[in-house]
């Protein structure tokens, strides 16, 4: 095999340093409440590998390293208590590693399985399969969230019904923010 090889200046644009990271700014242009806010996103999403340059997909606009082929990285920081609400992903695969804390990961479309995970701890969750996770440490967790296959934007999460119910209760226009952006509502075994 003929290998590369490549400078110091070069590598140093494929390291993302911890202190380095920024979180994305997915919710912060939402007028809701944070509680609203927290049944969708993760408290903080650091961006670490992003697609490419071409991507137009936001975890990619934050990442610190550029392309690492066709998957994503990012590390989900969630107060005890937080994490999404039941989502399936159409076309990736989203493999979770427990980096601090404990989680609590439900699947199916009742979230009805469910698995108890520590420090690292892996599950990947494959596409079409409803998950949740959840922070059930009594400190700040942080997990590791690697997305691969498919296409890594919005329009990929589809969330079951009754998460639409449950952001209707934060007050009218709250689903059609999320709406806006690209989510659907329309999960679950048909």
């Amino acid at each position: 095999m003929k290998t590369i090889s490549i400078s110091t200046e070069e590598m140093k644009n494929r390291i993302a340093r911890y202190d380095d990271l920024k979180p994305l700014a997915l919710a912060e242009s939402l007028d809701m409440s944070q509680e609203a806010k927290d049944v969708i996103y993760a408290r903080q999403i650091l961006s670490v590998i992003g697609l490419g340059e071409d991507a137009d997909t936001p975890v990619n606009k934050g990442a610190l390293i550029d392309g690492a082929g066709g998957m994503t990285m990012a590390v989900a920081v969630c107060p005890p208590g937080n994490g999404p609400s039941l989502h399936a992903h159409q076309q990736t695969y989203e493999t979770f590693t427990v980096l601090k804390g404990r989680f609590e990961i439900t699947w199916n479309d009742d979230g009805g399985n469910r698995a108890e995970l520590g420090l690292f701890d892996t599950i990947s969750v494959p596409p079409g399969v409803c998950r949740a996770f959840r922070n059930i440490s009594d400190e700040e967790g942080m997990l590791q969230v690697v997305i691969s296959g498919g296409v890594h934007d919005m329009g990929d999460i589809d969330f079951p019904e009754k998460i639409a119910e449950r952001l209707e209760t934060f007050g009218s226009g709250v689903r059609e923010q999320f709406e806006d952006r690209g989510f659907t509502f329309t999960a679950g075994q048909e």
